[in-house]
């Protein structure tokens, strides 16, 4: 699976050995930054892996940030992106087989290292079910983004 891989500061020092077990897993890895602890925002990282994946040169991505929370935020602004945040197995196979997301958010002051790759693990094996009520409610989603674009263009 072609996957990108970005973290701010507070993601940087776990975004490595993500990478690595990735990599190791036969998985094709993007790393899109940031390559240090010095201070950076995360918005331009979910703007990477938002366009990254919307130009289709990743099926997913895993964003880093200190809690998870903001990189979410910032990447579910961007139309067609799918993020949530992940701290937990259930959730991380979940957001995938229900809610056919795109971006995993991690919070990496919030997980552990090994925890962050079993959640990792679990995310990328993760196959959108495809059930009928789960494709209506991204249909809903898909409105609500195409009814936002129309209100700005007005």
């Amino acid at each position: 699976m072609k996957i990108a891989v970005a973290a701010d500061h507070g993601g940087y020092p776990l975004k490595a050995r993500i990478i690595r077990d990735l990599t190791e897993s036969g998985n094709e890895v993007s790393d899109l930054g940031t390559n240090s602890t010095e201070a950076v925002d995360y918005p331009d990282y979910a703007r990477a892996v938002a366009e990254t994946i919307l130009q289709g040169r990743a099926e997913r991505a895993i964003l880093l940030c200190g809690s998870g929370a903001g990189a979410c935020v910032a990447a579910n602004k961007f139309p067609g992106i799918r993020a949530a945040t992940c701290h937990d197995g259930f959730s991380a196979h979940q957001a995938v087989e229900d809610d056919d997301c795109n971006v995993m958010c991690l919070g990496a002051r919030v997980v552990g290292p090994e925890l962050a790759l079993d959640l990792v693990r679990t995310y990328v094996r993760a196959e959108f079910s495809g059930l009928e009520r789960h494709r209506r409610r991204l249909e809903k989603i898909k409105g609500f983004e195409r009814e936002a674009r129309n209100s700005t263009a007005r």
